[in-house]
Order: C-alpha cells, then structure tokens, then sequence
C-alpha cells in the first residue's frame, strides 16, 4: 500500500485493489482566507495524473478545507465512486450530486466495507452539532496487508475503536488548530495570547493522546495548518512563535513528539509518499531535505512568493463579494425568525441579546423572544462586526453554516459579555430547518440531561468521569494542574477548587471534589 499527501488533509491511498482519494483541497476555502500549506499548486504530473484517476472518492465532513467542492466540480470524473460516512442526514451526499456525481457506498459508524476485492473502509462518524451539524469522521484503510488511519479533524471520545480490527501503519492526524477563536475577540493583546498558547498546548496534548492510544508506526501530521496570503490576515500566520495564533506548523508536532519520546513523527509536505510492506514503512519526499525544509525554515520569504502568485486569484474572488442590497434587516428576518421559532431550547441555551453589526447596519438578535430587528439601543451579550460584503454573499448563498461560510475565515471581529457559549454558533451553523431540529434536539437534550454519574480520580482530585461538554472521558483526556482540569479533547477547563465551575465557557460546571471526601461521594 502507498499513501500519499495530496496537501493538507488530502491523501491519495493505493493499493493493488485500488486507489482512494480522500479530502482533496486545492481551491483556497473561506472567502479566499485559508491557503494550503505548504503550498499543493506544483504537484507532480505523474501524481496529478493519479489522483485524477482514482478509483474512489472519501469526503470526510463538509468544512471547505475538506470538501473542495469547485475542484471536484471541475476535475473528477462524475462517476467516480464515493464512499459516504454514514451521517444522520443525507447532506453531504445532496452536495455531491448537486454538482453531479452519481455513484455512492453508503456506510455505517464503525462498520467495515469491502469497495473492492481485499480492500477495505471503515468510517467512524461524530455527530455533535459541535462537530459541525454534518458530523465529522475518521477512515481506516485495510488492503489485507498493511492499515492506514486517515483521522484528520475526527475527535473520537474513545480511540480504541482505530486499532479494534489490528495495529495501524500510517497515523495520518490533525494537530494544529481550526477555530477563530480567540484571535478574531475585542480583548487586550496579552490576554489573549495567554488564551491562545492555551488553546496550542490543548492542541498538542490531544494529539499526542491520540498518538500514544494508536501506537502507530508513522505519524503523518495532517489537516493542518493552513496559511495565510491575504495581507489583512498574514498575522495569522505563525513565524517565530510570538505571533497571537493558532495555527502551528508540522515541525512544532514533530518536535514535540520528540520530546515526549516518540520516535514515530515525520516530516509531511504535498508529495511525500509512506510505501507499507511487511509492516515496514518507507518513507520517500518529493525533493531534497533543503527544499523540504525551506517553507518551515524560511517560511516568510515562501509565503511572500506564494501571495505573489496568487495576487490576481484573491483580488478577482475578493472583488466577487455581493454588494449592499435593501433592507438587510429584513431579509434577515425572514430567514432567521421561523428558525429561532423552532429552537426553543437554543433560545434558552443562548439567553440574551446577540448584535450584528455589518457596515452601516446594527441588527439585533433577540434569542429569548425570537426575534430579529433593528437595534434601538438594546443591551446585549454578544456581538459579531462583519464586513457588509461579506454578510451580503452568505446571505445571497443562503448558506446555512456560517461557520464554515463565513466564522472560519477570520475577517470579522467578535465580543461578548462573560464566557464561551456554544449554543451561539450552534445557532448560525444551523441556518436551516432541518438543521436547527436537530440543533433543537441536542440543545433539549443538554438542559433536561438528568445521568447517574460516575467517578473517576485524578490527581489530588475526584471528578466526574465525562467531560460536561461532549462527554469527553476525562480518565483519558483530563489534565490537572494545581486546581484546574483541562480536557484536552476540546480545552476546555473546570475550577476544581471553586465547585469545579466551568472556566472557558458559559457550561455546566464539573462534579469534583478531594480526594480525602471520596467516601462521601457515594
């Protein structure tokens, strides 16, 4: 088997069976902010000519990153055959055959499927809304002989699930981050660069759990991170580690696998290759360690000559952005109102006034009275300021996830009145009916849970045993420094000394007490 890096999460596996083609990202995705990194524009003709004629196609979750639509539309055959996680909604599939593909393996969560003789999928699937109300999932690839892993963003409570069937070769994993968060937040400069380097060692610290439960032979960092070329972005970008990001590349993985003793971590750019036989793995790069290292090494003089040859595409897509039409509020309204109508328990979770300023225009979102209108001076909790232009092309998109639409680019700025509260961006991922029924469900879910809870010890410390915010098992990912608890799933963090209140978000604090009163707690 040979596995290759198209870039990014994007991985051509092939086998004597056959070949799949998973996540190819070439298009630069959220409105034109995220590049591939490093770049994947110069792939070899013999590759290109490969990954053209793949013999299946592996979408893992519907962010842009992922699902590069407008190549797939322009590039692959519309027979090609598509493997389908086994979401619970057909979105995904809807997608791909609005820009006409046909054929489709449809799988379910953890089952193993034969797509040729002696080759065989099984795809896990997360379903949280916090997974994107698409899901997300991972891949593992067996021809018999050797097993790939392709997790890229999938963040499986339980990893066990990857080596059920036999041990892995190649660990393709995500590292590095994909949020906005707290880069695009009206707080001072060096608070969040504190809340950053945080969010970075979570990062580093679910990777390497992961690392450490798979055992893998090879770890392939993957999905991640992107670059920025836009100049109103480049800060975005990390060059000499001061920089208020988060978005680390391959060789900050590296060196910390090194330094935790693991001997398994290898250097991946678009073309490198990872040849399995015999449970032995090859490594082969596309060119020589100079130049494999040169975008890592002197990483501001490539990106300056990347933008320079992508200038012409990001001033034309830029210049693509709709322009100010009447009556935003309005048209808002319309969309926004019937949705807020079937979210009560979103409303409930959310609980107070959200404001959207875009240009000239300061629209209030009313969550306890569903409403949607002007704004006439009302307090508010949140707030988002967006460009005009921008808010203006998804709503002509209609786009239901402005996550993935619009959140992920990080040109916009945000606000808040306290901490983090995910039924928030729950809401603007869900601009759908169908999607905000099932945002409804998870959010009643959450504010009418009522479990027996299970105890685990750590540290000085005994916790509940699943993390409050997607139930995370914290005897796998708890972190305990002096008196607070990091999970390292997602970062977020628990006050163990103050009745284990939720530190990073506006959530259900975490049963906890010491280790001394555990009689007690029966």
């Amino acid at each position: 088997m040979r596995a290759t890096s198209v870039g990014h999460a994007g991985i051509l596996i092939e086998s004597d069976s056959g070949s799949i083609l998973c996540d190819p990202w070439f298009v630069p995705a959220f409105l034109g902010s995220w590049f591939v990194f490093p770049r994947n524009d110069q792939l070899s003709a013999d590759l290109m000519e490969r990954i053209l004629h793949a013999d299946f196609l592996y979408i893992s979750h519907l962010h842009a990153d992922h699902l590069d639509l407008p190549w797939l539309r322009d590039n692959l055959r519309r027979d090609i055959t598509i493997v389908l996680p086994g979401y619970p909604t057909a979105e995904l599939e809807r997608t791909l055959r609005s820009v006409g593909f046909t054929e489709f393996i449809h799988t379910e969560s953890g089952k193993s499927v034969e797509v040729a003789h002696n080759l065989t999928v099984t795809i896990w699937c997360e379903t949280s809304i916090a997974d994107g109300p698409g899901g997300d999932s991972a891949i593992v690839v067996d021809d018999g002989r050797s097993r790939v892993l392709n997790q890229n963003d999938c963040r499986p409570h339980d990893s066990s699930v990857f080596t059920a069937d036999g041990p892995i070769d190649v660990h393709w994993l995500q590292y590095s981050g994909a949020i906005w968060y707290p880069m695009v937040y009206d707080e001072p400069r060096e608070g969040n660069l504190e809340l950053a380097r945080a969010k970075v060692e979570a990062q580093f610290a679910r990777a390497l759990q992961y690392v450490s439960a798979v055992g893998a032979t090879t770890v392939a960092p993957s999905a991640g991170p992107p670059c920025f070329l836009d100049p109103d972005l480049r800060h975005l970008n990390v060059i000499t580690g001061s920089e208020l990001s988060i978005f680390p590349d391959q060789t900050a993985l590296l060196a910390r696998l090194a330094a935790a003793g693991s001997s398994a971590g290898r250097l991946v750019v678009p073309g490198t290759c990872f040849v399995i036989a015999d449970g032995v793995v090859t490594l082969e790069q596309p060119s020589p360690p100079s130049e494999l290292m040169r975008p890592f090494e002197r990483k501001d003089e490539y990106l300056d000559e990347y933008a320079a040859d992508w200038v012409g595409w990001l001033f034309e897509h830029r210049a693509s952005w709709a322009s100010a039409q009447p009556n935003l509020v309005g048209r808002l309204a319309a969309w926004w109102k019937p949705l807020l109508a079937l979210a009560p328990s979103v409303r409930v979770g959310v609980g107070d006034n959200l404001l959207l300023v875009a240009g000239d225009e300061s629209i209030l979102v009313d969550f306890p009275n569903g409403d949607v209108r002007t704004h006439r001076q009302e307090p508010y909790r949140f707030r988002f300021d967006i460009d005009r232009r921008l808010v203006e092309t998804v709503l002509a998109q209609r786009a239901v996830d402005w996550s993935n639409a619009l959140f992920l680019s990080c040109r916009f700025r945000a606000w808040r009145n306290g901490p983090f509260n995910e039924h928030v961006y729950n809401f603007f991922k869900s601009l759908s009916a169908e999607r905000m029924e099932r945002t409804e469900c998870e959010a009643a879910d959450k504010l009418t849970a009522d479990e027996v809870i299970e105890f685990v010890e750590l540290g000085d410390w005994i916790v509940g045993r699943y993390c409050p915010h997607r139930r995370a098992d914290l005897s796998r990912f708890g972190e305990v420094d002096g008196t607070v608890l990091t999970c390292s799933l997602h970062g977020w963090q628990f006050d163990l000394a103050n009745d284990g209140r939720c530190i990073t978000a506006d959530g259900p604090a975490l049963p906890v007490r010491p280790r001394r009163n555990a009689n007690n707690l029966a």
